[in-house]
């Protein structure tokens, strides 16, 4: 199950969109540092598809700048590789290795979107659950805390 942090982080970084928005909306979007995926989502708030700051940029250099009229369904991928909250983060990153994506969106039972996990978040969370996982057993070899 991911953690409390670490959902909370993933809610931190969740941008969505509309899929009929323009590209050049989407663009916009990724005025922050951290937005390093997009989330396009249909009207009742379900996810249809993800959108990186590579696809915007593909697709807009084929436009003729500004007055680019596509809209983010041209560029989105989709189906999308997701993650759920009662997912275990050994799980999620198993996952992105073996997609190659470094982003994740985390999404609920019923299809909406709650957050996007980064690879760095999620290996910060399993070198936290290994270093607690070594104190213990060192205390046991140790006998501390077993008089």
């Amino acid at each position: 199950m991911i953690s409390e942090t670490l959902l909370a982080t993933a809610r931190r970084r969740l941008v969505t969109i509309g899929d009929g928005a323009r590209l050049t909306t989407a663009a916009g979007l990724f005025g922050n540092h951290e937005t390093r995926l997009i989330v396009v989502c249909d009207a009742a708030g379900c996810m249809t598809g993800v959108v990186s700051r590579t696809d915007i940029v593909t697709r807009i250099s084929r436009c003729t700048g500004c007055t680019c009229a596509e809209t983010i369904g041209t560029a989105m991928t989709a189906p999308v590789t997701a993650c759920r909250p009662t997912e275990a983060a050994d799980e999620i990153w198993d996952r992105m290795k073996r997609t190659g994506f470094t982003h994740l969106p985390v999404m609920d039972a019923g299809g909406r979107p709650v957050g996007v996990l980064g690879a760095h978040d999620v290996l910060e969370t399993l070198l936290a659950e290994r270093e607690q996982e070594e104190s213990l057993l060192m205390d046991y070899v140790t006998g501390i805390g077993y008089r």
